[in-house]
Order: C-alpha cells, then structure tokens, then sequence
C-alpha cells in the first residue's frame, strides 16, 4: 500500500495521494495549489526565480529551487512560498516592506524569489557586509532592476526576526510512494531496497537528478531516496580525519570542512548557490561522476576514501580508484556510497584549490584543480594533485605530482611541473573553454601555485565586481 505524501506548507498540514512523487514542487504549487507567486525562469536550478524555504526544526531557514526539487522528497518537511510570508494584522512582511522601499522591483518576475532568499538570509542572523549578502544573492538573478537596490534592501534585512518555527511533520518510518519512489529512514531498509531495485536511481538532494524532471520531462522509472538515512547523513570528526556521510548536504557540511581546509571557504562559496548546497551533497557529486564535478578535484588531492556499503557488507576504497571511465565508477550494483573520509591536514602541510570558469556564480567548472604538498626544510617530501575539466574523469596528475615530489621548493620545480601539464592530459574542446586553453590554465596554475606559497602577496586574486 503506497504511503501519502505529507508536509507543511506556509504553515498548514498537505496530504497528497494519487500524484506522482515525481512531480517537482514548482509544478504541484503552480498548477495543484495555485500559488503562482513561485516563478519558473531556467528549470534547472540557476535563475533562482522559484526559490522557496525549507523551514527546519532547529530554526533554520533554508532557500532551494523548488523547479527541481521532487514532491517526495519534500515529504516531512516545512515550506514557506511568498505567499506565506506575513506581517502583524495582515500587513505585508518586513522583508517585503524592504524590497519596496528600496525600490529593489521592476517587472517584478523575479521578485518573490529575491523575497525569498532575504528571508532565509533574515533568519539566519548573518552580518549585513558585502560579501555575505553577495553570497546570499548568487543564486538570484535579476535582469532589470539592478543589484544595488536589492543590496540595499538585504542590509535593512539583517537580522530581522522572521516568526516562529511550524511544528514538524517528520516520519519515523521507511515509506514508499506511488510504488517507485521509496524513502527509507534506515541503513538496513536502503541496502534491502537497493538489493531489490539495483536499476533505481540514488537520490539525494536532487540538484543534477531533479533535472530528469524539471527541464528534460522525463523523470526516472524509479529513485530510492537517501536523504533520511542517519549513517548516511552523519558528520564526524577526530584528532586524524573528518568523515562526511554521502548524504549531508554541502550547507551542513561547511563549518567541518572549512575549519579544516580554510581554503574550501573561497572555493565553496562557488559551489552553486545557497540553494544548491541547502540540499546539494557531495555524494552526489562523486556518485554522478562527471568530469567537472567540483568536489573531486579536491578530494583527490586530500586522499579522500569512500566506504561503499551493500547487503553483502562494507568496503573502503580510495577515491582515486572509483572513476574507471567517463560516467564509470567501481559502485556496485547493490552497493551505495555511505561516507567520505579525508585526512587532516600534517604540519608543514600547504592545501590550495582553483576553479575556473566563465563567470564567478552558479557556472560549471572549465578547469578545476587542488593542491597538497608537504614542504619540510625547502624540499617537497609529498605532493597529491586533484584536476576535473581535463580529461573523462576527474584524476590525479601524476606526472605533475612526480615533477614535484622530492624536489627543491623553487620556481624551477614548478615550471618542470607545468610542462608536464602534457603529459598528464588531453582534454577535448567544448563551449566551455578549448583544449589549448585548458592545458595553458592548468599550466599556470601550478606556476601560479609556486608563489602563493613562497610570497603570497603576489599571487593576487582577480575577479570582476
């Protein structure tokens, strides 16, 4: 018997039976529930004219894009659309009240989604500087008014209270919806599903698979969603190594990951937009095993390993030996990916990482590349390398990480390593950038790279306001 998708919208309980659970949320508020304030512009998760809040039990506020989120995995949840934000005795809401003021609206399209966004950024109680707002904001794109008044209305915002937290209708047990999405709330019942439907597809936060629904209209056959497993959610630390379950979200992973990598702060707050990393996991982005994935770069630089787990028991293996092929990995058929661990960083230790692409916000990787080395009285006693945008699979290159390992720390070292740049790779040509172009980048970057370390000061940052 099929379970009823259940949930708390601005505040009252929904109960749905007899509708897809492959429905995207924009769709069912647009067309079921007749909330058009919810906006369709990109359906893929860019524009950010369809964000709306999850609204957790702890009190936090989180925006994602409700055009590639699917009904089932809202089930358990607490959403808030522009339509649920309200004022003392029916006046419009504070963060409403800023946007008009500031003059921060024109055609108005895009609006209820920037509304949106400074509510969550509200709640969070974030300073009102430039760079976080600028943060708050990426995933919001407007074409006519301009970002300064909208800017202007975040700093009034700051801080506001925005009303109590609605009660939770969470599930306790597994569930399965219409026969072919299934929601397990345990480690056994996954590794049970995933034995019995190994054709399914793992979901977690939907960020690339809710495309299937959103933009391509072909939802998959059948999704086991991961998202309510608590070893697959779980973050842990010790003394030696940090481990991320496949399944946390990149918003809950943060704080650990930058406390122990400072430079991920930069590099993550490239990593889509806030509502993307509000559901996006890392997970996710090994499992789907692209090539421009920004996330294994990185950890195959820090030496990350993966514990793969199936009825048959678990294994642990490095990631540098999980991508075999373009979209090819060593994953089972009944396996699934419950954690990622990765080794802090030893004294004398230096972590780097780029990305670049066509603009700063919410674009695809053209290069990305990570950079470990041990430096111990000026030689380089270890060096790991992460690049992804250069060839099938994101990969190490090791004729680069020869190049370095057990040589003096000098500009010489690292020329010797940017000329092996062409050995290591053949990367093809596409819209994002050219083969040459590629090789050049990923070249400079290790010349680069040299100067960051040794003078810091001039290995300066460059990006256009």
């Amino acid at each position: 018997m099929a379970d009823n998708i259940r949930f708390t919208l601005n505040d009252d309980p929904v109960e749905l039976s007899g509708l897809s659970p492959m429905t995207t949320l924009l769709d069912w508020l647009r067309e079921h529930r007749g909330l058009k304030g919810t906006k369709e512009g990109c359906a893929e998760g860019d524009c950010g004219a369809c964000t709306v809040v999850l609204e957790q039990a702890d009190g936090r506020r989180q925006p994602i894009n409700a055009c590639i989120a699917l009904l089932g995995q809202i089930d358990g949840q607490s959403v808030r659309t522009v339509e649920g934000l309200r004022g003392l005795d029916g006046a419009p809401h504070a963060v409403q009240v800023a946007m008009a003021e500031a003059d921060a609206t024109q055609c108005g399209f895009c609006t209820p989604g920037f509304v949106m966004s400074a509510y969550a950024f509200a709640a969070g109680g974030e300073a009102a500087d430039a760079e976080t707002i600028h943060d708050a904001l990426a995933g919001n794109l407007c074409r006519c008014t301009g970002y300064r008044p909208i800017v202007e209305a975040m700093t009034k915002v700051a801080g506001l209270p925005v009303g109590p937290v609605p009660s939770a209708l969470a599930r306790e047990q597994s569930a399965a919806f219409d026969g072919r999405f299934f929601a397990p709330r345990s480690l056994a019942d996954l590794l049970t599903l995933r034995a019995q439907y190994p054709e399914a597809l793992l979901l977690a936060g939907a960020t690339d698979l809710g495309l299937l629904a959103s933009r391509s209209r072909k939802p998959p056959a059948a999704v086991i969603h991961v998202s309510h497993v608590p070893e697959l959610t779980a973050i842990a630390e010790d003394k030696e190594q940090i481990t991320i379950g496949a399944a946390a979200t990149y918003a809950e992973a943060l704080p650990a990951l930058i406390a122990a990598y400072p430079a991920l702060k930069t590099y993550l707050a490239r990593l889509g937009s806030r509502q993307i990393r509000s559901l996006g996991t890392i997970g996710g982005n090994i499992g789907t095993a692209s090539p421009i994935g920004d996330m294994p770069p990185v950890l195959l630089a820090l030496e990350a390993s993966l514990r793969l787990v199936s009825s048959r028991g678990a294994r642990d293996l490095p990631l540098d030996a999980f991508f075999l092929g373009y979209r090819k990995t060593a994953l089972a058929p009944d396996e699934v990916i419950q954690s990622i661990s990765m080794p802090r960083l030893w004294p004398g230790e230096v972590f780097f990482c780029d990305k670049l692409s066509k603009r700063r916000d919410q674009d695809i990787s053209t290069v990305a590349a990570a950079y470990r080395l041990r430096i111990k009285n000026g030689v380089i006693e270890d060096v790991r390398t992460g690049f992804g945008g250069l060839a099938a699979t994101p990969v190490r290159a090791r004729n680069v990480e020869a190049a370095l390992k057990g040589q003096p720390f000098a500009q010489a070292t690292f020329e010797a390593a940017a000329d092996a740049v062409l050995k290591d790779f053949q990367p093809i040509d596409d819209w994002r950038g050219t083969a040459a172009y590629r090789l050049t980048a990923a070249a400079n970057l290790l010349r680069r790279l040299y100067w960051r370390i040794a003078e810091p000061g001039r290995a300066v940052e460059v990006e256009a306001l």
